[in-house]
């Protein structure tokens, strides 16, 4: 696990700066660039960081759009953010075994289907999945070619101020996202093999240019694709 403390440049030098650095002068085959699964608490941060690099890099990322049984926040689409589905959805892609993965935690389930991940790794841009611990342990079963990301907050209360700040949650469902989140610090600190990197959001300049660096070589695989 890697964590650095740099300072970004601005979001336009640093996409400049990085595709010029890591151009290939004559690649020999044309590998395509590993699915990136983003794991981590709830208001650590993942959304800010990965909307951020889909707007510096706009042709490079796609997300796989998961199921969902939970409702849909203030400002969240369906098809966009989540596909937000009934219980019985759910469970009949369960049986039907439509999920490379599913999870279920605060009293909601989630799943990454075959399907949307396909059609992402299809359309030849970067796949980004974000997934729950348990999730990736699933995942880790099917996609062993990919990156996986751990972003959490600096700490549980940096967390709570955080998500209590946001004002998206009962009490219940905080206390609930607290848990889940000491849980997952519990489960990385038993194997510290099950991401590829781990990012701690203190400071949002810093984590997205971790988070690029990251992914350097599979930005530069899909540059090259489209020469």
């Amino acid at each position: 696990l890697r964590r650095a403390m740099l300072v970004a440049p601005t979001s336009s030098l640093l996409a400049t700066t990085f595709l010029s650095s890591h151009q290939s002068t004559v690649p020999t085959a044309m590998p395509t660039a590993r699915p990136v699964v983003l794991s981590g608490p709830s208001g650590g941060g993942k959304s800010t960081i990965l909307n951020r690099a889909m707007e510096e890099f706009k042709d490079a990322f796609a997300f796989s759009v998961s199921h969902t049984t939970r409702s849909p926040r203030e400002g969240e689409q369906h098809g966009v953010h989540y596909w937000f589905s009934s219980r019985d959805e759910v469970a009949k892609m369960i049986e039907n075994e439509e999920f490379l993965e599913h999870a279920t935690f605060g009293g909601n389930t989630y799943g990454t289907s075959k399907k949307a991940v396909s059609d992402v790794l299809n359309s030849g841009r970067i796949c980004v999945l974000d997934v729950e611990i348990q999730g990736v342990r699933n995942l880790k079963k099917s996609l062993t070619n990919a990156k996986y990301v751990f972003i959490r907050a600096p700490s549980v209360d940096e967390l709570e101020k955080r998500l209590r700040a946001r004002g998206t949650e009962t009490e219940e469902t905080l206390q609930k996202r607290l848990k889940h989140a000491r849980e997952d610090m519990e489960e990385i600190a038993k194997d510290e093999t099950l991401f590829d990197h781990e990012i701690v959001n203190d400071d949002i300049e810093s984590a997205y240019k971790q988070f690029i660096n990251a992914l350097s070589e599979d930005l530069s695989v899909h540059q090259r694709s489209k020469q």
